[in-house]
């Protein structure tokens, strides 16, 4: 389904480019350090930025930080910006929230890292075991390592090579889910650099909200794993429909296929993240991001009786490097962040506020869009939402590309930018934190209400 904005004359190519140059003008004009900045780490980082994502913002300049705190951010030119990107959900508690950074500042006196556990391990698991309702668990230092690491898991342990994923997915730069589907294939993503093997002889590729495709996909019980966000949430926010999981969960156990959730964005859910607020009982989560508060930090739990499978496997093997682990995975700084953020940021009374509010953004939004008469949608997953140029909500990964706008989302990126609001600049996602305010709400709704008018 297309939409039917691009008839609009303001919507226009060429109006969309007038805007975006005047844009632009506004943003140079305000910001002379970050302009600077950003010319001077050109001569020794490539494209300027320390990992080449952080030139995907529209801006002509990336913005330079000098402070974040709490849901907001302060550029090298003194500007303010009510941040609703939160580091790409890196920041979703907030910005350096007080127990982690204190944490953090107390055992980086007592050692970073040794390659033995601290004295915090054995609490840190019982931790783990007791917010997302898993009983073994083992840590990497990014989502994408847990996510490498559980698929070898799975092949070892099921003796299956296949994985299964759906199309539209992001598991971070775990090459297996580097894919996408077309025309019914497997074919590697055009814009992957320096790819070499062929993973459509490995990974099949479904779309999301399809059960009958998934049970096809999983007969012939050459699937490993089903590796899956509980929701997509890269190419947009597409949410589950009613009862796809719990189908999905059972066709999982029928096919002997374990499921793997990749919860680093959905954990914005609710305490615990989307399985437990929804009663999945997985065979494998992971969680990066956020979990340690913002501190690099993932996890990856599992049950019982698949950490029985693990260790079998393991002491069935010759000696040497598995191929999972990295050295300062389970560090000791790492560790106590950890700790803290299980202890002070993952419960009931952090995301209660946190939840209400992004239900008040979400309501304002979807009575703007109302009030001037769009064809856009609003999907909301706890306490993170997105803005769809369709008037359904996508039900997959190829509805969101068949009604995207990538000229009007990215002048709705740098016009909110220039009115201090700060979008994920991969898509219109926005994500509400527990430091976030009503008056940071308002902001939004505000700068909403004037792109709308210009």
């Amino acid at each position: 389904m297309t939409t039917a904005l691009p008839q609009h004359p303001a919507l226009a190519p060429a109006a969309l480019a007038r805007r975006f140059a005047t844009e632009t003008q506004r943003f140079t004009a305000s910001h002379p350090r970050s302009m600077a900045l950003a010319e001077q780490a050109a001569q020794h980082f490539l494209f300027g930025v320390p990992l080449h994502w952080m030139r995907d913002w529209p801006s002509p300049a990336s913005l330079c930080v000098q402070q974040a705190q709490g849901a907001q951010l302060t550029c090298a030119d003194g500007l303010t910006y009510s941040d609703f990107c939160l580091g790409d959900t890196g920041a979703m508690f907030g910005h350096s929230p007080a127990p982690v950074a204190q944490a953090i500042a107390q055992q980086a006196s007592r050692g970073l890292t040794s390659m033995l556990p601290s004295t915090q391990t054995a609490e840190v698991g019982q931790l783990l075991a007791a917010t997302f309702d898993l009983p073994q668990w083992q840590m990497a230092l990014t989502a994408s390592d847990a996510n490498r690491f559980l698929l070898r898991w799975a092949r070892a342990v099921t003796q299956r090579p296949q994985l299964l994923v759906f199309d539209g997915c992001y598991h971070g730069a775990v090459d297996d889910t580097l894919v996408d589907l077309v025309d019914g294939k497997t074919v590697a993503r055009p814009s992957i650099l320096g790819q070499v093997h062929n993973h459509a002889a490995f990974t099949r590729i479904i779309p999301f909200n399809d059960l009958v495709a998934l049970e096809a996909a999983l007969a012939d019980r050459q699937v490993a794993c089903l590796l899956a966000e509980p929701a997509l949430t890269n190419c947009g926010l597409v949410l589950p429909e009613p009862g796809f999981w719990a189908a999905a969960q059972a066709l999982c156990q029928r096919y002997g296929t374990l499921l793997a959730l990749d919860e680093t964005h959905t954990l914005s859910t609710g305490c615990g993240g989307y399985a437990r607020v929804h009663g999945l009982a997985p065979d494998l989560l992971v969680i990066g991001k956020a979990v340690a508060g913002g501190l690099p930090c993932a996890v990856y739990g599992f049950s019982d009786a698949l950490a029985q499978r693990m260790r079998e496997a393991k002491q069935a093997a010759p000696e040497g490097h598995s191929g999972i682990g990295t050295t300062l995975a389970g560090n000791a700084l790492t560790l106590a962040a950890l700790h803290a953020a299980l202890t002070h940021l993952h419960t009931p009374a952090t995301y209660a506020p946190m939840l209400a509010l992004a239900d008040t953004l979400a309501q304002g939004l979807r009575e703007r869009i109302a009030a001037h008469g769009l064809d856009w949608s609003l999907t909301q997953l706890g306490a993170r939402m997105e803005l769809h140029c369709s008037a359904q909500p996508p039900r997959n990964a190829d509805d969101v590309r068949r009604s995207s706008q990538p000229a009007l989302e990215a002048l709705l990126h740098l016009f909110m930018l220039n009115r201090g609001v700060l979008l994920t600049p991969f898509h219109s996602m926005l994500l509400v934190s527990p430091a976030t305010t009503a008056a940071d709400v308002h902001k939004v709704l505000d700068g909403l209400d004037a792109f709308l008018a210009a």
